[in-house]
């Protein structure tokens, strides 16, 4: 391909390219580009979301350029003020590390991995902020370069300080922690969710500082989660990820809406949305779970989690293979179910009751009754079941 037909290929879908010119004349030169994407190890699991920015980047490597693949255990403790109306919770060093252990292997779901540099970001910024003799240094030459009123200028900070909710002094320094990231690795482009836009531009504004040529900026559109109104996260629970068990993934797709279907289609999919329209409905639905499925599980996967999922919910007939679990004595519904692993807890299991979606032998459970010993079958919202037996 030309650089023309690289550039329409490579920019479909972004929202903000900075800038498209620096971006071709990069293409144009044949050197093999470092393309940054940065992830903080904030929960265990990526999630489709991710994978919207991550197959941006398999779109470079594909065409021999090296994708940096930034873990940011540092950043994850600071934590991102992107998109938040409120301060996030601050993660403890242990949870970051066993959450970073995981990051690679879903990453590479997607990304090549001969292609694929790792790096963890505390590599850099660690001793930037805690090395007397060359790291304080460093920060002192970045912290007098960026304004406050710059750091000010994004909206969350703005939104917030309108509606009166505290910002730390940490969030305000994080787009300068991230910013950094560029620098240490050199990057000439930096992939992000449109939401990065004001990090992903601090990066520029200091490879400047630092003598380097500034890294294009290329943001791609935040994926809607399953309930069809917040961004897909972990914290919101409407993410689909990447490790989710074939019947759930295909499961969790079947759920979504069909205008949010037609979204996933054109983000996750290289799919024509024309021809995908003149389908039906629940048909092009079905079509996408399999895709999406078949791409982290392989297709046959894919073809038992739809033969599942129309045995279970459109023929309403039970699962073939169920787990047993065997229930000795009398008790509360409630302990039974976070026995046979239901529920996470007591709480939990008695909302799941109270909101109807417990079933015993199909038949909907409004209370949590005590449980006499006997063969059946308990059924937990839509997706999972128990073969109970005495």
């Amino acid at each position: 391909m030309n650089t023309d037909e690289i550039m329409k290929e490579l920019t479909r879908g972004a929202v903000d390219i900075v800038s498209r010119e620096e971006l071709a004349k990069k293409l144009a030169s044949g050197k093999k580009l470092r393309v940054k994407l940065g992830v903080d190890p904030t929960s265990r699991d990526l999630h489709l979301g991710h994978s919207v920015v991550l197959s941006k980047l398999r779109q470079f490597q594909d065409l021999g350029h090296t994708a940096v693949l930034i873990i940011g255990d540092f950043t994850a403790q600071v934590g991102d003020p992107s998109g938040r109306d409120s301060t996030r919770p601050v993660i403890d060093h242990e949870t970051v590390a066993a959450n970073a252990k995981t990051y690679t292997e879903q990453a590479y779901k997607v990304l090549d991995p001969d292609k694929t540099e790792i790096r963890f970001n505390g590599e850099w910024l660690k001793p930037f902020i805690g090395d007397p003799a060359k790291g304080v240094s460093d920060f002192i030459n970045t912290a007098k370069s960026v304004t406050v009123s710059r750091l000010l200028e994004r909206e969350d900070f703005k939104n917030r300080m309108k509606a009166e909710t505290p910002v730390s002094l940490l969030e305000i320094l994080y787009p300068v922690f991230q910013g950094y990231d560029s620098v240490a690795v050199k990057a000439d482009i930096e992939l992000g969710g449109q939401d990065q836009i004001f990090n992903l531009l601090m990066g520029r504004d200091l490879q400047k500082l630092n003598a380097q040529e500034p890294q294009v900026v290329m943001t791609m559109p935040l994926l809607i989660g399953t309930d069809g109104e917040k961004k897909m996260s972990k914290s919101y629970g409407n993410y689909v990820a990447l490790n989710d068990h074939p019947n759930d993934m295909f499961g969790k797709m079947m759920s979504v809406s069909d205008a949010l279907m037609y979204s996933y289609y054109e983000l996750l999919t290289s799919e024509d949305l024309a021809a995908v329209k003149a389908e039906h409905p629940m048909e092009a639905k079905k079509k996408l779970a399999g895709l999406i499925t078949a791409k982290y599980h392989g297709p046959e996967q894919a073809t038992a989690a739809r033969a599942h999922f129309e045995q279970v919910f459109s023929r309403k007939e039970l699962p073939e293979n169920m787990e047993v679990f065997r229930a000795e004595k009398p008790g509360k519904l409630s302990y039974l179910m976070v026995s046979a692993g239901l529920a996470k807890g007591m709480n939990e299991a008695r909302r799941l009751i109270e909101q109807g979606a417990v079933r015993l032998d199909g038949e909907k459970v409004g209370e949590d009754i005590v449980f006499e010993p006997k063969n059946c079958v308990l059924q937990v919202g839509r997706r999972q079941f128990r073969k109970i037996e005495r």
